[in-house]
């Protein structure tokens, strides 16, 4: 993608043709938001395939590998697809990144204030079709819409009381911070006192939101990298290990297989046949 920033809806006739065509699962070097309007998603991303049903948003981050099959709902399907640049909205990568870390898909709620995302996504169209686009506009009006869906998601997920609010900003700030030191060999005590708080209090909070202790967010954050250095590089198995904080390829291969099913080189060698 030259571009830093494009937009496109996607109707019945658009989702037939695709549907119709090669569909393998790929990598880009953007982000991809989907606004789905109408119609459903069949969608093979972080290594698993979900079906979610409009309206829905779903984030696919740059480099995750990923396949998506698009079909109508009773004859209607009404979807946007935003592809921007990490740089173009820099100061907002962190907290997508944090956001849909577990999860590329979230259903919404129907009603006027989803029917807004759709509005911000028309004017965002609009300006791009100007001879001369005004990026700036565009920035703007993504970084409001990216307020708006976190605003929604919120009311979907019941994250009503002053305690789950509390929750989820540490949440947020742990996968800030995760996201900067995954790659360094640190425990759960590291993060704790960065965040200020107890160690059990911050599995507390882990495993409320995420159903994880933070030992299992770190690995499973390393895990994904993991899957795609093995996907996108041909870095050795050693290389990959030592780079996300594994000093002996044996208890990295060992981690590995134990999360996934696969050896690391049985993953790549699938992925490869994949993409």
């Amino acid at each position: 993608m030259k571009n830093l920033f494009s937009i496109n809806k996607i109707g019945v006739a658009e989702a037939q043709e695709i549907a119709e065509s090669p569909n393998q699962a790929h990598q880009h070097d953007y982000e991809t938001l989907i606004v789905g309007i109408q119609g459903k998603l069949e969608h093979f991303v972080d290594f698993k395939t979900s079906t979610v049903e409009a309206p829905l948003v779903s984030f696919v981050a740059r480099c995750k590998a990923h396949r998506v099959s698009l079909q109508p709902t009773n004859g209607q399907f009404n979807m946007w697809v935003i592809r921007f640049k990490s740089e173009f909205i820099a100061e907002t990568i962190f907290q997508l990144y944090a956001t849909y870390h577990s999860n590329a898909n979230i259903d919404l709620q129907t009603g006027a204030c989803f029917n807004r995302l759709n509005e911000l996504c028309a004017i965002m169209n609009d300006e791009m079709k100007q001879p001369v686009p005004d990026l700036s506009i565009v920035r703007h009006l993504l970084s409001a819409l990216f307020i708006m869906i976190e605003s929604e998601r919120k009311k979907v997920a019941h994250q009503g009381t002053d305690l789950n609010i509390h929750q989820n900003e540490t949440f947020i700030n742990f996968m800030k911070i995760l996201e900067e030191n995954y790659r360094r060999p640190l425990g759960v005590d590291f993060y704790a006192e960065k965040l200020f708080m107890s160690a059990r209090n911050l599995n507390l909070v882990c495993q409320s939101i995420m159903n994880q202790s933070v030992s299992e967010m770190i690995e499973t954050r390393k895990l994904t990298e993991a899957k795609s250095l093995l996907t996108s590089t041909n870095k050795s198995i050693s290389e990959i290990g030592f780079e996300l904080g594994y000093n002996e390829k044996s208890y990295f291969s060992n981690v590995f297989k134990k999360k996934t099913g696969q050896t690391p080189t049985e993953f790549r060698e699938e992925m490869r046949k994949l993409l």
